[in-house]
């Protein structure tokens, strides 16, 4: 059942709407203007306020026009200097002071210094404090004050040890916008009113159709990420926002965008049918979780019992839905976390298909096969229920055939967004999904720790009450050890935990794909999964 759109498709669209536009010569000047289409904008949270927006795409643009503390390389997961030349932190993981760049101005002409960095930090906390639930609130978990040592020099003080919060200062989340900023509104700034350090300005921004960046001039101040240390190479950029995939597809066909980029994987047929046509497919896994299950183990649940949760683990054929859901060239998922994600540990040897190993351990917990080929135990039927949001995908109905093979029948059960998220705070589910994009393992206490949690029923339900302080003093260790070595253990037991109790059920690495022209050159993942859009050219 593969996620497959035909070549006629394609075709037929070329004839739609699209037709009769046949692509016209670019001038020198729209050379330089970089057209991108996206998935929809974000209808329950229009925002392109960093502090507030957690929707990838409007991510992506910010992080070329705000900028941050530090920055992350890409590859190693090593946080690098940016608007701060250097750091210090106190062993107790309390205190981050940062000595910051000079010469440095915001796009509106402010200077950027000390002043400037704890208006920013001050006024996210009390933000934060108005709307707990805002995004960036869990990037600024712990912070307090800002005492300013210098014009240049600044001490964050935090209230309790956060080992993850050097990172977070990397994140376009905490980037330091200009104090003329935080005298707008928050609505304000959703709907615009942004101004950053970086090589872009926000021209203009229309929720749910698109928006406009321009070139700012003498920009010098670039992070070592980037190569392109001065002004950007592009005039503009123009995003779109289109939720329907044939139109974005065809709107690339006919050149009228230079990057497609989608929110989930191209198929098979349509990587060759963009590479007929010379493009270039941009693939990285995103930091943070891989898509897992998480499964309800509390009320006498299925799931209580560890048997079955480590035989859900060995009955689905990762490989197999690597390939046939997306392509054959397709990761397949390693371990709780995506790969990209600092102290990622491979847990592949423990994920490997395993159906007969899956059918002892069934056979273990008492579940055996009836002449209908479903498993029963005490008369009743091995009947789990799997809360979906939206829609049933190729990939849910793949899985549930895997269990049926197993004798465990999967239900699927479409809600509306609302639904869900009532239904995984109410507990009425045996396996449910959630997932975020950090490249820290610390955003997983965002999902699986009950005291940060966006649900904490969800949290504490993943666990069997046994095993959930073993699990928070994990997370503790993690947040409260400084050292690279410690950090690592800290995070790699709790890997380890989470696969071993099957807390965490692996189904694929999140991988985010995007199709350049041939027009387009130089295009770079950042560590966060976005683009440095400033060293980008767009040839004629």
């Amino acid at each position: 059942m593969r996620l497959q759109r035909t070549l006629a498709s394609a075709a037929i669209l070329l004839a739609l709407g699209l037709s009769g536009c046949s692509p016209s010569q670019p001038d020198a000047k729209a050379a330089s203007t970089l057209k991108i289409a996206f998935f929809n904008d974000n209808t329950q949270l229009v925002s392109i306020d960093p502090f507030q927006v957690y929707w990838l795409e409007h991510r992506v643009v910010l992080r070329n026009v705000v900028e941050a503390l530090t920055d992350q390389d890409p590859q190693t997961g090593q946080i690098i200097p940016w608007l701060a030349e250097r750091w210090e932190i106190s062993p107790d993981a309390r205190e981050y002071t940062f000595y910051l760049r000079k010469g440095v101005t915001f796009s509106n002409g402010e200077a950027f210094d000390a002043q400037a960095v704890k208006t920013a930090f001050d006024s996210n906390k009390a933000f934060a404090a108005e709307l707990p639930s805002t995004f960036g609130a869990t990037y600024l978990a712990g912070y307090d004050h800002a005492e300013i040592l210098d014009p240049h020099s600044i001490k964050l003080v935090l209230s309790k040890p956060n080992a993850g919060f050097l990172q977070a200062t990397s994140t376009t989340n905490l980037s330091i916008l200009a104090p003329e900023s935080y005298r707008k509104t928050a609505k304000e700034r959703s709907l615009g009113a942004v101004i950053g350090t970086g090589p872009f300005k926000i021209d203009h921004y229309t929720p749910e159709s698109g928006l406009r960046l321009v070139r700012r001039e003498g920009y010098a101040w670039a992070s070592a990420n980037v190569q392109n240390k001065g002004d950007a190479h592009l005039s503009a950029i123009e995003v779109s926002y289109v939720p329907e995939e044939s139109v974005r597809n065809g709107l690339f066909l006919q050149g009228k965008v230079d990057i497609l980029w989608p929110r989930v994987p191209f198929s098979e047929v349509d990587l060759q049918l963009f590479q007929r046509n010379d493009a270039t497919i941009q693939s990285r896994s995103l930091p943070g979780p891989a898509w897992n299950l998480y499964p309800n183990t509390r009320d006498n649940r299925i799931l209580a019992d560890q048997k079955v949760r480590l035989a859900l683990q060995k009955a689905i054929d990762r490989k197999s839905y690597a390939s046939t859901v997306y392509n054959e060239a397709f990761p397949v998922v390693d371990g709780v976390y995506d790969v990209t994600t600092p102290y990622f540990r491979s847990q592949g040897d423990k994920l490997a298909y395993d159906p007969q190993g899956a059918a002892r351990l069934l056979d273990e917990a008492g579940w055996t096969l009836g002449q209908d080929n479903y498993r029963y135990k005490d008369g009743k039927r091995l009947v789990l229920l799997y809360n979906l949001a939206g829609k049933e995908t190729p990939g849910d109905v793949l899985i549930q055939d895997q269990l049926r093979k197993l004798g465990i029948e999967l239900k699927l059960k479409v809600q509306t967004t609302a639904e869900w998220a009532a239904n995984n705070a109410a507990g009425n589910y045996d396996l449910t999904y959630t997932y975020m994009t950090r490249a820290d393992p610390i955003i997983l206490q965002t999902i699986l720790d009950p005291r940060s949690a966006n649900s904490s029923t969800l949290a504490t339900n993943t666990y069997a009450p046994n095993v959930l302080p073993v699990a928070q003093n994990l997370f503790d260790a993690g947040l409260t050890a400084t050292a690279p070595q410690q950090r690592a253990d800290a995070y790699g037991q709790l890997q380890d935990l989470l696969i071993d109790q099957g807390s965490a059920i692996p189904v694929y690495e999140r991988v985010w794909q995007a199709a350049t022209s041939k027009r387009v050159q130089n295009f770079r993942w950042s560590a966060e999964g976005f683009a440095f859009l400033n060293d980008i050219e767009v040839k004629p």
